[in-house]
């Protein structure tokens, strides 16, 4: 009953309010939010108490035991400001950035755009963040001990692609001591030729060396959904060859054509990575391509298009080991990860 009331006070906040305002102000203002919850103890056990997965959902990956397989993708919370909030409200882990070694303001504002009609988001951050050891510093500080941490890492915008490697290597190093595991981001729109990365040259040393910075601290990569679906085959071989734990699928798309208003959209909001529901096909069909081309015992996490736990277990049943959204988070509202693990002991 709490939870039924409270997704309908949200939704009537989120018509009325959170709407109108720009996007990015409307995640500050969630962001505060969730903040006010992590550092108030009163708040923290108040949340916990109602969302707590259920203990039959925990999931062993990357030698962590998570207490469930749904967790929350890179980009809501980019400077680890949030993970106490976050974890009280059901998170199995949060994967904050993604960060860089030098922290760097992103591309300009306006910079996303909610797109209520298909459910999904268009964002050009442009990798926003204060920086690896900024990042490094607040996920150390963090009250949850038990909450599952992930770190995206990145490269500035201003490093040519020749010394992507640096980049990686840098961030790596930053915030491996505090990080259950790494992620190496080189599959987002937003950056200048990041995407170029993927090819399997400039990939293979940025795998390598990063693998070697993280000095045991699991480590996996996060590919575009945009590849050809043979590109993705070499990429998990090279995942096997330099034995990375594991690969997430997916990024945001360039593609338009999910979009019931294509055209209105393009026009209006131009360049950017596209994410919520009209992802869910593509991300599904790159799952498969996925656990088709590693062997069992390798880590897939799914993103793309994730609403609720008929998409969380749709993609544990092709093979997922962990499950994550974002975009759904802004229109569900903050007991959407509780709803989900309910969801998927079968809980109303």
């Amino acid at each position: 009953m709490l939870t039924r009331g409270a997704r309908c006070a949200y939704r009537i906040v989120f018509n009325s309010v959170l709407r109108r305002m720009d996007a990015e102000r409307a995640h500050a203002f969630a962001a505060n939010v969730i903040r006010m919850i992590g550092g108030n103890a009163i708040l923290r056990r108040l949340a916990t108490a109602v969302a707590r997965p259920d203990p039959s959902l925990r999931v062993r990956a990357l030698g962590l035991e998570f207490p469930s397989p749904f967790g929350l993708a890179a980009g809501f919370d980019k400077n680890a400001a949030m993970i106490d909030g976050l974890a009280a409200i059901g998170f199995g882990h949060v994967e904050v950035g993604t960060v860089t070694p030098l922290a760097q303001p992103g591309n300009p504002r306006p910079r996303m755009y909610r797109i209520p009609r298909d459910r999904a988001l268009i964002n050009r951050m442009g990798f926003n963040n204060d920086g690896a050891q900024a990042a490094a510093d607040a996920v150390g500080r963090r009250r949850t001990d038990s909450a599952i941490v992930g770190v995206n890492i990145g490269k500035n915008k201003a490093t040519p692609a020749e010394r992507a490697v640096d980049d990686y290597v840098a961030a790596a190093r930053a915030v491996r001591a505090v990080a259950d595991y790494l992620v190496i981001n080189v599959s987002s729109p937003n950056t200048p030729g990041l995407r170029g990365l993927q090819e399997l040259d400039a990939l293979e040393p940025i795998l390598r060396e990063t693998k070697a910075a993280a000095e045991g601290v699991p480590l996996l990569l996060k590919i575009a959904p945009d590849l050809e679906d043979e590109a993705i085959r070499r990429i998990c071989g090279l995942v096997v060859e330099v034995g990375l734990d594991g690969l997430i699928a997916t990024n945001t798309t360039i593609a338009r054509e999910p979009l019931s208003e294509r055209a209105r959209v393009v026009e209006a909001y131009g360049a950017g990575g596209l994410s919520g529901r009209p992802l869910r096909r593509r991300s599904l069909e790159v799952l498969e391509v996925v656990r088709a081309a590693l062997p069992e015992d390798c880590c897939i996490i799914s993103a793309g298009g994730v609403t609720d736990a008929h998409d969380v277990r749709e993609r544990l049943e092709a093979g997922a080991t962990l499950v994550q959204g974002f975009t759904a988070f802004i229109y569900e509202g903050p007991l959407w990860a509780a709803s989900i693990n309910r969801g998927l002991v079968g809980k109303r």
